[in-house]
């Protein structure tokens, strides 16, 4: 199924990642299934669609939905608007048919269940899933009697796993994957869901006790918290999937007896605050360890658990257990690279008469390092250099190479008493010979007091955002001289140099362009946004005004990391 999926993905909006999972996605679904993209074109199909309607994925990809397949009883064509399904797919919301009808390639009709649902792959939104059963097939729905509570048909349960799938894989934060579990399983299985953890200590951890109350979930935070540790032979239920060994059912009287571990006293209490009769509890498991338990609980509904419920929940457990794992390894991942960019970055040195305060934002979806940074430090002749710069890529390599410039900068700085020009016309030359730097930007300045409270400061621009210097009264400009182009593009040109005085009281920000820049608004917009924002902020001491600053101009969605260096001259 990945060729279909991979030749329908071409050109469009997902990434290689995506298209494997929708292809991984169908492929688990254990009926008829296909996407269609926004405007009803199907993009990808599973093995069992083409089976059923007797058409190759190449035959079925590309084309029209409704034009394709939906039929009237005998065959006739649909009008769109009498097909409920095509009205399910432009209101954007789910729906089921138990009957309906398709064309089939040998020109008979087919008569169908379907269930449509909107649907995201990966971050991106704007798809529609369809599940469909042949109703004449032996895997199609018989009429079943209906109890008080019915039960998911199999069409549900399928349309469920397939939205297991996409929702907890979808994201890569532990926390919204377990508030996202909770969401899939209340209240549709069940008015309860709690989730109990093993931390990487082999600690248990009850993590998520949630509730269906008046169609919202209210979280019982006083149900959560630690738990005694696993008992090694214990045949109590929730024991059990804490050590991978089962799902169980069980209800208040499983917990009346003598208890025979700390955790036995825990669910005794939770059953009786909850008032839950009912729960089934299933591990919750990677392929590599046992992460936890997920226990699905009814109180309000009056239908116990049945052993036919339980592969239906060990099944989301496991989905659940995968997308765990993935979120835990990249949350550790982030971790080990954030603990990286902060001993890359420099501590800034005390300069006498001046504050200084820096800052730096990974970008969001990154692994917590780049190629943003900024350095200060003192000079042989007694000034102070200051720099910002971005290599490009946003990758431990990218961080590599930063570290690199910044290292090469500093020894060129101190040893040679020239201009800044002159010293980043140096870099320049080393890098393209003695790094795998690509490409780079930076501005590298000097700063030297100048009598009557002023400080000079001198400076040149490799193809980066000018600095911006604020006034104590909130008067702002940016410092347009001195720039040149970027570094890595091996033209040789002379570099510019510039000069200004910092007057007593101004703030000058330097900064790297994930602070300005936003996908779909030119250059110009963010600049003047930090204008704006940088005036409002000028009487604020400096780690105010630099924290505000960064809430208040990064674009919303930012996906750039940002680097921020920002220097005060006090007031006479």
């Amino acid at each position: 199924m990945v060729g279909p999926v991979e030749t329908a993905m071409a050109g469009g909006p997902l990434t290689p990642a995506a298209s494997a999972a929708l292809a991984g996605t169908l492929e688990a679904i254990g009926a008829g299934a296909y996407v269609v993209d926004d405007e009803g074109r199907i993009i990808a199909v599973n093995a069992r669609a083409e089976h059923l309607l007797g058409r190759s994925a190449a035959e079925l990809v590309g084309h029209d939905a409704h034009d394709l397949l939906h039929r009237g009883p005998q065959g006739q064509p649909l009008p769109r608007t009498q097909c409920a399904m095509r009205q399910a797919f432009h209101a954007n919301r789910a729906a089921q048919i138990e009957e309906d009808w398709f064309s089939h390639s040998d020109g008979s009709v087919l008569r169908i269940s379907w269930l449509i649902t909107p649907f995201a792959v990966g971050d991106a939104p704007g798809f529609t899933l369809v599940v469909f059963y042949a109703a004449d097939h032996p895997e199609g729905l018989a009429p079943q009697p209906q109890p008080a509570s019915p039960p998911l048909t199999e069409l549900q349960r399928l349309a469920l796993l397939a939205e297991t799938t996409t929702r907890l894989t979808s994201t890569l934060d532990v926390d919204e994957a377990l508030h996202r579990l909770v969401a899939l399983v209340v209240p549709r299985l069940a008015d309860w869901a709690v989730v109990d953890l093993i931390t990487e200590r082999d600690e248990v951890w009850r993590t998520l006790v949630v509730h269906a109350e008046n169609d919202k979930l209210v979280q019982r935070e006083e149900l959560q918290g630690p738990m005694p540790p696993v008992p090694e032979e214990s045949p109590m239920p929730l024991s059990r999937a804490l050590r991978g060994v089962s799902s169980t059912l069980a209800g208040p009287q499983t917990y009346q007896g003598a208890p025979d571990s700390g955790i036995a006293v825990e669910q005794r209490r939770l059953f009786d605050a909850t008032g839950m009769h009912s729960a089934a509890i299933a591990p919750i498991r990677s392929t590599r360890a046992v992460l936890g338990a997920l226990t699905v609980g009814r109180g309000d509904n009056p239908a116990d658990f049945t052993p036919e419920d339980l592969p239906l929940i060990e099944d989301i457990a496991r989905r659940a257990g995968l997308a765990l794992d993935n979120a835990r390894l990249y949350q550790r991942q982030r971790k080990v690279a954030e603990t990286m960019q902060n001993h890359l970055l420099p501590q800034m040195p005390g300069v006498p008469g001046l504050e200084m305060t820096v800052r730096y934002l990974p970008a969001p979806e990154s692994s917590q390092v780049g190629g943003d940074w900024y350095d200060a430090f003192p000079l042989s002749d007694a000034s102070t250099a200051l720099a910002i710069g971005d290599v490009v890529g946003h990758d431990l390599e990218a961080a590599a190479g930063m570290a690199q410039v910044r290292n090469m900068l500093r020894a060129y700085a101190w040893s040679q008493t020239e201009p800044p020009s002159r010293i980043v016309e140096r870099l320049d030359g080393a890098i393209q010979h003695i790094t795998d730097v690509t490409m780079a930007t930076m501005i590298f300045a000097r700063i030297e007091p100048a009598g009557d409270g002023h400080w000079q400061l001198s400076w040149t621009n490799a193809g980066h955002p000018p600095p911006l210097l604020v006034s104590k009264d909130g008067l702002t400009s940016y410092l347009t001289d001195g720039h040149g182009i970027l570094l890595g593009t091996q033209s040789n040109v002379s570099r510019p140099d510039a000069t200004a005085l910092l007057p007593p009281g101004s703030t000058l920000v330097l900064y790297t362009d994930g602070l300005i820049e936003e996908p779909r608004q030119n250059l110009d917009e963010g600049l003047n946004r930090l204008r704006q924002h940088a005036a409002a902020l000028a009487h604020r001491p400096l780690a105010s005004f630099t924290d505000h600053l960064l809430r208040r101009v990064r674009p919303v969605g930012n996906t750039d990391d940002v680097a921020l260096l920002a220097l005060r001259v006090p007031k006479t």
